[in-house]
């Protein structure tokens, strides 16, 4: 089963999974990083280009997930660096300081709750979220071009990629799309048909979607529908080792 709930740390998510496949359904790309305590190891989930097709669940994996641009100043690592990637956090950070968090989680009562107090305090020693590409998150999330994203936001479209590679792990436009897909998904998860849900998010029509859908997350809209139905808990942005 999957659940999530929000996190202490401002605009993270809490989740846990353990004791079921997701059957068809994979991780689909959302702009996110994420830390993650699996079978006795720290790991950090870079952002995905692609949906992620994780393993078995059954020794049970709890994770954070940032909110998206966030965790590079965290972790101390460019986002770009770790796409479609899933890494130890001990080649990240200094390796005598990642056993002893190793230890501290193997011996908590609630994982979940130590992952997440390990998350707050290391942003506690960071300058914090950049409320520029917070806002450049929430115009492209609004459907705005990039060019009005990066106008709204005081940057240049060429400054707005740089920074964008470091923060999110891509392009604003790459994001752009990833978003935009998750709206429209989430709507047809709502029971809005395909055709509305596309219009609605910001596609041009349903063929629009469908290529988004193939492209992305690398399946078809009728299959991701019918493997969502398996779930009552669908994961929003999740990932898992593979």
């Amino acid at each position: 089963m999957y659940r999530e709930r929000p996190s202490r740390l401002d605009g993270a998510v809490l989740w846990t999974w353990t004791g079921e496949r997701l059957g068809g359904v994979g991780v689909l790309p959302d702009g996110c990083m994420d830390l993650m305590w699996s079978e006795g190891r720290l790991l950090v989930a870079g952002p995905d280009t692609r949906t992620h097709v994780p393993g078995n669940p059954a020794a049970g994996h709890v994770g954070l997930r940032f909110a998206p641009g966030d965790a590079p100043g965290v972790l101390g690592v460019p986002a770009h660096e770790l796409r479609d990637q899933r890494v130890e956090l001990a080649a990240l950070w200094p390796a005598a300081r990642v056993r002893r968090l190793t230890e501290r989680l193997s011996e908590a009562p609630d994982q979940a709750a130590a992952l997440e107090e390990l998350a707050v305090r290391a942003a506690a020693d960071t300058p914090g979220p950049d409320p520029l590409l917070r806002a450049v998150v929430q115009a492209l999330n609004a459907g705005r071009t990039v060019a009005a994203a990066a106008d709204a936001a005081g940057l240049g479209v060429r400054r707005l990629h740089r920074r964008s590679l470091d923060a999110f792990g891509y392009g604003p436009k790459t994001l752009a799309r990833i978003l935009r897909l998750r709206r429209a998904l989430a709507l047809v998860r709502a029971g809005l048909p395909y055709a509305e849900a596309a219009v609605a998010a910001g596609c041009a029509d349903q063929a629009h979607l469908a290529r988004e859908m193939r492209a992305l997350a690398g399946t078809t809209l009728s299959a991701y529908t019918a493997s969502a139905k398996s779930w009552t808990a669908l994961p929003s942005g999740s990932s898992t080792t593979a």
